[in-house]
């Protein structure tokens, strides 16, 4: 009887064991797949199918598959503080996201909380990184790293020109906003205007005419595409000549849609085009092949699954705080982006913004191009 019992246990701890060698690595994938700013939420999406599927097919994260987990928090800070929640509860151990900085900072303290590794592909705001959290990363730069650029180009190209600057009131739109604002006035440039709009506005006439008052020429707008496209599309109904000028906030085709021929012109800081990064041309073909162009935070959402991939294996741990202690050496690390290190505060080393300008293509088609 003895003989027999203990042949169980032993089995049974062997069956445990295997379970345990096999288990998976639950990665939350979270940000607006649905709602006005969808288009950055299928990035992220398709970004993280694709970076899983490559790495399960290379042997998983030291061993181990990686299963994704998508939470829709739709822009708002109090779904992604429920997305959060939900990912604790489902057992996830690191998340790739949010896509909003107003949204990443309030789950970032759920996560911080619960054991959870947070990298996010777009959220730019300082905020994100600044207040001590020991799970906060980012495959993305900083918007006072953005704003230095935008302002720079400002006071160097538009010395004499009345700029207004305009913001959505949201953390990232107002941050980066003021960023830029900062570097202009610290360069001698004094704006003429400075005012907020509300996310979901449609009728911009009034902000219109007050900066046609104003003989406004460069109109520096901090927020996103939708609200961007709208503006620049009654700008040029109104009369308004005025060069447009954002923020990572606009790098989707979707705005050129939304603004139609006005957004010819508009000028955008973004990183260098990952899509021309010589390491990510198989991945770029496998995203092409399927239909799906990978613009703006695909190849972002892509490196932040590697980052957690190769943070795990320097780490030889899939335990998100040793992941965390790992990243924060300063090794580099190979990505579709490029190589990324990171500091003690869980941001990238490297700075990673140029000036775009949307224009045709050779095909016809109003698009971002970078300005040589």
């Amino acid at each position: 009887m003895k003989k027999y019992v203990l042949s169980g246990l032993v089995l049974a701890a062997g069956l445990a064991f295997s379970a345990s060698a096999q288990a998976d690595v639950i990665i939350g994938v979270a940000g607006p797949l649905t709602g006005p700013n969808a288009a950055f939420g299928a990035q992220l999406q398709k970004g993280a199918e694709q970076a899983a599927k490559d790495i399960n097919e290379a042997g998983g994260i030291n061993g181990e598959m990686i299963k994704l987990e998508f939470g829709d928090d739709v822009s708002d800070p109090k779904q992604g503080v429920s997305v959060a929640n939900k990912f604790v509860g489902d057992g996830v151990t690191f998340v790739d996201g949010h896509f909003n900085s107003g949204v990443s900072i309030p789950a970032s303290e759920v996560y911080a909380e619960n054991g959870i590794f947070q990298i996010t592909p777009a959220s730019t705001n300082p905020q994100f990184t600044e207040r001590g959290l020991w799970n906060t990363f980012r495959t993305c730069g900083r918007d006072d790293q953005q704003g230095a650029v935008a302002g720079a180009y400002i006071a160097e190209n538009f010395k004499d020109t009345p700029v207004a600057v305009i913001h959505d009131k949201t953390p990232y739109g107002q941050g980066l906003a003021d960023e830029t604002k900062k570097a202009m006035n610290a360069a001698g440039i004094t704006e003429v205007m400075y005012e907020g709009i509300n996310i979901g506005d449609k009728d911009f006439s009034a902000l219109i005419s007050k900066m046609k008052a104003a003989n406004v020429g460069v109109i520096y707008y901090g927020g996103l595409h939708t609200e961007a496209g709208l503006i620049v599309r009654q700008a040029a109904d109104q009369g308004l000549k005025a060069v447009l000028m954002s923020g990572d906030g606009i790098t989707s085709d979707e705005f050129a849609a939304i603004g139609g021929p006005a957004v010819e012109g508009t000028l955008m800081t973004f990183a260098p085009d990952p899509r021309k990064n010589p390491s990510a041309q198989d991945v770029v073909k496998k995203f092409r092949d399927a239909g799906f162009e990978p613009e703006a935070y695909t190849l972002y959402s892509y490196a932040a699954i590697q980052i957690i991939a190769e943070g795990a294996k320097g780490a030889g741990s899939v335990d998100p705080q040793a992941v965390a202690e790992e990243l924060k050496k300063g090794n580099a690390y190979d990505t579709v982006i490029g190589k990324l290190s990171y500091n003690e505060k869980g941001d990238i080393t490297r700075p990673d913004y140029v000036m775009y300008v949307w224009k045709k293509n050779d095909e016809g088609k109003i698009t971002y191009t970078e300005l040589q």
